[in-house]
């Protein structure tokens, strides 16, 4: 036993000689960085004083680097900075000018192998590959960067700001990201918390492929394409999150599946004439091959289409969202019928339509006619778009009063039983 504690003893000051002795480095740039870098033991800080660096400079011990006003310039090619390393901070550096080769996957900060207990924060990157890229391993943050992108490129010739690729328990915060090809991008990963990032001026703002098991939340994306793609992922808590200015989708929801689409935001999606195609119309939340997930307590507004569901998205609990001016609320494509009000509670709730025109007698705060928002009416201005201007004549609402008064004449669409009279004001407003 005595021997036992002995060799514990010793293992532990093993573990902690070295940051008893960590050392603090000040480099200025008459200095050789890189030297510097290599010669740094585990737990040693590592001061960058203010001027520019020149180089692709290589981590390979657990150091703490940074250096108010000093920037790393990466002349045009490779890696602003390669991480080797777990157990490293990345703090307070502009990084610059890296290599705009994405089949090396040129970043400004790139870790592929030991990708562990890495911190990248307040740092400043500017350039044209990816901006961060993190791949194998957990427990990160990447917290209160900016990254910014080249927009004088194609999009497709860019990097995406910040991407984490087979990455578990870690925590992308506070971020700022414009011009990239997407803001945040996250492939096979599980198990994340990407939270109050601003993305704009891009792409895709946050962009998921083949990832399960994480949180998307209090994010606010602008000036995109679509603020949030969302493909091939399963239990995703999509939350409190907001989109404005979105060209084509402010959420494309695509083969995702028991998950929660709650207290979201999405306003002004709306195709630029000028890319206007047939079929290319903003969709404030465009469902594909989706099912059984929650959608509750939203607001979209403004956008072309308020809600497309296609391709089976089915077994989808829909209630408590308000669609407001929209100039189609819902596009729903199936043959099975579906309930939009759920009981909650012991109460049954449905959602607000701005164009519905019914009446509440009880006072309850729910109408007493359900509310069907894509009957054949509008199933018919989807084949005939160049028809939309008669939406709101008199010939088509005794169209529509026809239909209500025989049921027979009803394709398969979607039922709000209990729709609000009010706008829901109980979700959470960013």
């Amino acid at each position: 036993m005595k021997s036992v504690k002995k060799i514990i003893f010793n293992l532990t000051l093993i573990i902690f000689i070295p940051v008893a002795n960590a050392k603090i480095w000040q480099v200025s740039t008459q200095d050789s960085l890189q030297t510097i870098l290599d010669s740094a033991s585990p737990g040693d800080q590592v001061q960058l004083l203010p001027g520019k660096y020149l180089g692709n400079f290589v981590i390979n011990h657990s150091i703490d680097l940074s250096g108010m006003e000093a920037t790393l310039d990466a002349q045009g090619h490779g890696h602003g900075l390669l991480i080797n390393a777990e157990n490293v901070t990345i703090g307070s550096l502009s990084i610059v000018n890296w290599g705009d080769d994405l089949t090396e996957q040129n970043s400004g900060i790139y870790s592929d192998r030991k990708s562990n207990n890495i911190t990248i924060k307040n740092c400043l990157l500017k350039g044209d590959g990816f901006g961060v890229w993190l791949q194998n391993g957990e427990h990160n943050t990447i917290s209160n960067n900016v990254v910014i992108g080249n927009d004088t490129m194609r999009s497709s010739d860019r990097g995406n700001g910040i991407q984490i690729s087979n990455i578990k328990n870690t925590k992308v915060t506070g971020n700022n990201i414009s011009k990239s090809r997407d803001g945040l991008y996250v492939i096979s990963s599980t198990n994340n918390t990407i939270s109050n990032n601003t993305v704009h001026d891009l792409r895709y703002g946050i962009h998921y492929m083949y990832s399960y098991d994480n949180k998307i939340i209090y994010n606010h994306a602008y000036n995109t394409r679509a603020g949030y793609a969302m493909m091939n992922s399963r239990n995703l808590e999509i939350r409190g999150n907001t989109t404005e200015n979105s060209d084509d989708y402010g959420f494309l929801i695509n083969f995702i599946i028991y998950s929660n689409f709650e207290d979201n935001i999405v306003k002004n999606v709306w195709t630029p004439a000028d890319k206007k195609v047939l079929g290319r119309d903003g969709k404030g939340l465009f469902i594909y091959n989706s099912g059984y997930n929650t959608i509750r307590n939203n607001h979209i507004e403004n956008a072309e289409i308020g809600i497309h569901l296609t391709a089976g998205s089915e077994e989808v609990e829909v209630s408590g969202n308000n669609f407001i001016d929209n100039q189609i609320q819902v596009k729903y494509v199936s043959n099975k019928k579906q309930e939009w009000s759920q009981e909650i509670n012991g109460v049954r709730q449905g959602n607000y339509w701005s164009n519905y025109r019914g009446w509440d007698m009880s006072g309850d705060g729910k109408g007493d006619i359900p509310f069907e928002p894509n009957d054949s009416i509008d199933k018919l201005f989807w084949k005939y778009p160049e028809a939309k201007f008669l939406m709101d004549s008199p010939a088509i609402l005794l169209l529509r009063w026809v239909q209500q008064q025989f049921p027979v004449l009803k394709s398969p669409g979607v039922k709000d039983s209990s729709p609000l009279m009010k706008p829901n004001m109980a979700m959470a407003v960013k």
